[in-house]
């Protein structure tokens, strides 16, 4: 038996705000069913016409999402525990595309940074300084 789904979550799923699974699951669900595709149309035009729930309002701005810097703190785990249980769950429960996505960037970043060689580095700075010390 399908679950059904509630308004918040076509409201989710317009903002592609849902882990992958429940994304196909809703999109099935609007695939195989006229009433559930028409639903979604009308939640489409309430939109469209201006009228916002504080809950939509909320989501749309993503106000529960952290910020790219605490994510890179979540990286160092240099966040308090509190902080760090959030952020967990904000990225496995909740399932936050966008966030999940800021932090394999930050990840890749961090990975490019820590893997170029100092010597690589050194030699970089002494060529953009070569030739502009005063000669004595």
């Amino acid at each position: 038996m399908n679950q059904p789904i509630s308004e918040a979550e076509l409201e989710a799923y317009l903002d592609e705000g849902l882990p992958v699974a429940e994304m196909t699951r809703i999109e099935d669900a609007l695939r195989a069913d006229p009433r559930e595709a028409h639903r979604l149309s009308l939640v489409i035009t309430r939109r469209d016409s201006g009228v916002h729930s504080l809950g939509e309002i909320w989501r749309r701005h993503r106000l529960t999402c952290p910020g790219r810097d605490q994510l890179g703190s979540y990286l160092l785990r240099t966040l308090d525990r509190a902080t760090m249980q959030f952020i967990t769950q904000h990225l496995e429960i909740v399932g936050c595309r966008l966030c999940q996505a800021n932090l394999e960037d930050l990840r890749d970043r961090m990975t490019q940074r820590t893997s170029a060689p100092p010597t690589s580095r050194r030699q970089k700075y002494f060529q953009s300084s070569a030739g502009l010390l005063p000669k004595k």
